[in-house]
């Protein structure tokens, strides 16, 4: 043991070494701080800019006090302000005394359901006062399909403010205002039949006027919001059952936009315009997030667009002086495009495919797609629940534009990647490796067969062997104690076929032969007039099965947009075979490789603290093994019951009594684990119980070299079978029970987990440390180990 310490403590004194972060991740952790900074500014400026009767006013649009004044309650809620502020709540105070009537401008009326709807003004004035608007709205609908600057004469028109009006009455539809269908149908032809040529819109003007950037923007949401909103019930049979293998027609008008706009994208101006440039990023935010699009040609417009704001924000909070861009009008644009842009990606649809060389890598067919709104329904249906985050999206990932280097770390920007198909999917050997490293790394794989396929099921059955050739994982069907099926609705587990890959701690990979898919395509937030009661009741329990799936992956708690994935690439020395310290891994009976790369992680993060002193290779012994004997620290894991023999309790007693140490850990704070390694410590130490460490001790103070643990996070799920699986985190010491040998602990064990947290793979079921904390705890046990004095 002697020589191992030295040579750590060695490297450890000097300080070499530092934490590193993998290229890319850095600029996306400094872009969040940035971003959420330019948030915080203006916010502020709006707060200072309002009036003491609850309003803001603009001297670009002096006459409209009532729109700009619901702008700036929309960034502010979009921002994390709820109504209990101050600032909200005076503002809705205004709001609600505007008189009967007014405003009498489309924008002013869009903007005000709008900011009501976002505030959650659910009291009975707010709620008639919203559906006032919406039919006034409705009634401004010219018979072109457009809407004037007079909320309630359907004469003259232009884009601008058409696309409010649209976006008005979306908001007021999502509270129960019954749109009526020709009002979507109409306002739906008018923009299919004025879009340019090359793929744009103009602000008026035919097919043959010159497109801009906004207005495109502008149409791109329209088109994707009224496709939405005109699906019925046609294609429903009388029985009330849905031709799950009819597959969504092509949205060509819109993919001529999303080219336009790839084409011409800036960050810097309003494309073929000019001016008006926070009002063409808002509506940038728009285009992307009703898409679910990350890209526009080759640009991550949230990326730049959030560099760029974050690079011309003044010292004061606004942004610029150009045209309509200063003020509280410019300042509301910019924050709406940084907090909206800021959802939460949730999952990350997979776009895959034998590629078509004519189509720059994108890949032949759709069946990727078979069903093109069944995610967005999902993941907006999960947004409305209680205890989930307000703000919630995804996107399209096209396998084809990963870059090898960071694919993972693309996959890992949502914590869920969606894969569906009718047809035998076909990935290369290349996205294989990259869906098998996204699991390993902590991400989810939740995948259907659309058409209840036939050719689907093999082929998707297929990609799990590829991806664990060394055959450590497969397919099974979930059975009725899986947490899956209480994650959020409690579910009748034996009328459910799903199937999943039991992979380490958790089950990272479920798998639905059913086309639940088809039915999440259908789901409304308001039902459309006289939807059959049959797919009413499957459209409701397919819903279910989905948002169960994605809080089991997520535990309600998707990573915030531009986190640190957390996945690492091993490079220089990271990669070193052999160290100072070795750390092995003792197998035994009862699961002790249930978190394979725990310990390696455990090591990694060793070496960020202390230099590079320990192997990253650790190795794997039988207890009766004689190496047992050249390796200060040993370490345990495992979730099922195990026993060792005598013989082998004899060997691993003499090895902690030789000056050596054994740490261990329950996976997911495994009870069966838990009375199995109690029973071992009873018989190798019948005198000396596992006693708790004190609060004091060096291994919770760190000592000279580790951190301070005396307050970490441990996640605890709920008791009992509830119907609602729910789990909370607690703050407090860290339990941490140990036996002395001659002064020194010989046996530090946490019944708690730190393995699974270690290896990405907790869950919501997984009573445990949060990762940071259990990496820091385990951090310590390393250190104090190595280092602790008789």
């Amino acid at each position: 043991m002697q020589e191992h310490c030295v040579g750590l403590l060695l490297v450890l004194t000097l300080g070499l070494g530092s934490p590193r972060l993998v290229a890319g991740q850095e600029s996306d952790t400094q872009l969040r701080e940035q971003v959420l900074g330019a948030l915080d500014r203006g916010k502020a400026y709006l707060i200072r800019e309002q009036r003491g009767d609850g309003h803001w006013h603009s001297p670009v649009h002096g006459d409209a006090d009532v729109g700009v004044t619901s702008l700036c309650v929309l960034a502010l809620v979009n921002c994390g302000m709820t109504p209990e502020d101050a600032a909200v709540q005076k503002a809705l105070r205004y709001l609600r005394r505007v008189p009967a009537g007014k405003p009498a401008k489309t924008y002013e009326v869009s903007l005000m359901i709008s900011a009501l709807v976002a505030a959650k003004a659910d009291n009975d004035r707010d709620h008639a006062q919203i559906m006032g608007l919406a039919r006034r709205l409705e009634k401004g609908l010219t018979p072109q399909g457009s809407w004037g600057y007079d909320a309630e004469r359907p004469t003259g028109g232009d884009r601008s403010n058409a696309q409010f009006g649209i976006l008005g009455l979306r908001d007021a539809a999502s509270i129960g205002y019954r749109v009526q269908r020709e009002s979507w149908y109409r306002a739906r032809q008018h923009w299919l039949r004025s879009q340019t040529s090359d793929g744009g819109w103009g602000y008026t003007g035919g097919a043959s006027s010159g497109a801009t950037g906004s207005m495109t923007c502008a149409g791109i949401a329209t088109i994707a919001i009224t496709k939405r909103m005109l699906r019925d019930d046609s294609d429903v049979k009388a029985d009330g059952t849905v031709d799950c293998c009819k597959q969504d027609d092509p949205d060509q008008e819109l993919e001529r936009a999303i080219n336009w706009l790839g084409f011409n994208f800036s960050t810097t101006t309003n494309p073929r315009h000019g001016r008006w440039l926070m009002y063409y990023l808002y509506a940038v935010e728009r285009a992307g997030r009703l898409t679910s699009r990350r890209f526009f040609g080759n640009a991550d417009w949230y990326r730049a667009g959030a560099r760029s704001l974050v690079s011309r924000q003044l010292a004061n909070g606004t942004w610029g002086a150009t045209r309509g861009s200063k003020g509280v009008i410019g300042t509301s644009f910019g924050l709406l495009f940084l907090s909206k842009g800021l959802a939460r990606v949730v999952i990350n649809k997979l776009e895959y495919g034998p590629p078509d060389p004519r189509r720059n890598g994108k890949p032949i067919g759709r069946d990727w797609n078979n069903h093109t709104d069944d995610i967005r329904n999902l993941v907006e249906h999960i947004s409305g629940l209680p205890d989930w985050p307000r703000l919630m999206t995804h996107q399209t990932v096209n396998v084809f534009q990963l870059d090898p280097n960071t694919a993972v770390q693309e996959l890992a920007q949502a914590p869920i990647c969606y894969i569906s198909g009718a047809q035998r999917p076909t990935f290369t050997a290349a996205h294989v490796a990259a869906l098998r490293a996204y699991v390993d790394q902590g991400g989810f794989i939740m995948a259907v067969a659309n058409c209840d396929s036939q050719d689907f099921d093999p082929g998707f059955r297929d990609l799990i062997q590829k991806m664990f050739p060394e055959g450590s994982a497969e397919l099974k069907r979930l059975k009725a104690d899986h947490p899956v099926f209480r994650a959020e609705y409690g579910l009748e587990a034996d009328a459910i076929e799903l199937y999943g890959v039991d992979f380490g701690c958790r089950t990272p990979i479920i798998y639905s032969p059913v086309d639940l898919a088809c039915h999440w395509n259908k789901w409304m937030k308001v039902d459309p007039p006289k939807r059959h009661p049959r797919l009413k009741t499957r459209v409701t329990r397919d819903t279910r099965i989905g948002t169960n799936i994605i809080a089991y992956a997520t535990g309600r708690e998707p990573p915030v947009k531009l986190h640190d994935t957390g996945t690492k690439k091993l490079k220089g020395q990271e990669r070193i075979q052999r160290g100072f310290l070795e750390i092995a891994k003792l197998k035994h009976a009862g699961g002790w490789d249930t978190a394979p790369k725990a310990l390696r992680n455990l090591l990694v993060a060793v070496n960020e603290k202390v230099g590079q002193g320990a192997s990253t290779k650790p190795k794997a012994l039988a207890v009766m093994s004689e190496d047992l004997f050249n390796h200060p620290l040993v370490y345990m894991h495992g979730r099922n019951p195990f026993e060792l023999s005598g013989q082998e309790r004899d060997q691993l007693l003499k090895h902690l009594k030789n000056g050596n140490v054994l740490f261990a850990d329950a996976c997911c704070g495994s009870p069966r684990f838990d009375r199995s390694f109690r029973q071992l410590m009873k018989q190798m130490f019948p005198d000396s119980p596992l006693k708790r460490v004190p609060v004091d001790h060096d291994l919770i103070t760190g000592g000279q070299a580790g951190f301070d643990i005396s307050r970490v996070r441990r996640r605890v799920p709920a008791a009992g079978r509830a119907a609602r699986f729910k789990s909370r985190v607690e703050q407090g010491e860290p339990v941490l029970e140990g036996i002395e040998v001659d002064g020194r602990l010989a046996v530090i064990y946490s019944k708690y987990d730190l393995s699974c947290a270690l290896e990405k793979q907790t869950t919501a079921a997984c009573q445990g440390y949060l990762e940071e904390d259990a990496v820091r705890i385990g951090i310590n046990i390393v250190l104090h180990a190595l280092f602790q004095e008789p």
